[in-house]
């Protein structure tokens, strides 16, 4: 069985490894599509800070969810506040794991719209699913990150 510690080392890797690619990109590439269809680095660090929150603190810890899953796939803005609020949701998910009880059921069952796993989970299942999404959208980001980096700067399109 997985210890908490061991689990926490390696979402706190994912993690790590996706906020190093948004500073490393800066502003205008971290907010950029690599190509048609891709989402930005940062949409994608955004989409797992939400992931954290709605799997973590809502369905294991109990939290009230309030999500826009679609919405977090375009999400824009400046990586420093990205990265900062990074750093306040893994300290929140560390203190969420230790109080969790992997073997027990969720505190509140996901929607269906939310596109999680088929079946109902334990909290250790969810805890496991949202590991599933930082180790997939990390890799993505590696991805994004060498064809981004390429890439000539832009100023970033301000509203």
């Amino acid at each position: 069985m997985l210890s908490r510690e061991d689990y926490l080392y390696f979402t706190d890797r994912a993690l790590d490894g996706m906020a190093a690619i948004v500073v490393e990109l800066g502003d205008e590439r971290a907010n950029r599509a690599a190509y048609p269809g891709a989402n930005s680095p940062y949409a994608l660090l955004h989409h797992c800070l939400c992931v954290i929150e709605t799997w973590v603190g809502g369905f294991v810890r109990g939290r009230p969810i309030d999500r826009d899953r679609d919405a977090e796939f375009t999400a824009t803005g400046p990586v420093e506040l990205l990265v900062e609020r990074c750093a306040t949701v893994r300290a929140q998910m560390h203190t969420d794991v230790v109080d969790a009880h992997p073997e027990q059921f969720l505190l509140q069952e996901p929607p269906a719209d939310f596109l999680g796993p088929p079946t109902r989970l334990t909290q250790g299942g969810a805890l496991q699913h949202v590991f599933e999404e930082l180790a997939q959208h990390h890799g993505q980001m590696e991805t994004l990150r060498d064809v981004l980096a390429a890439a000539p700067v832009r100023p970033l399109e301000t509203a």
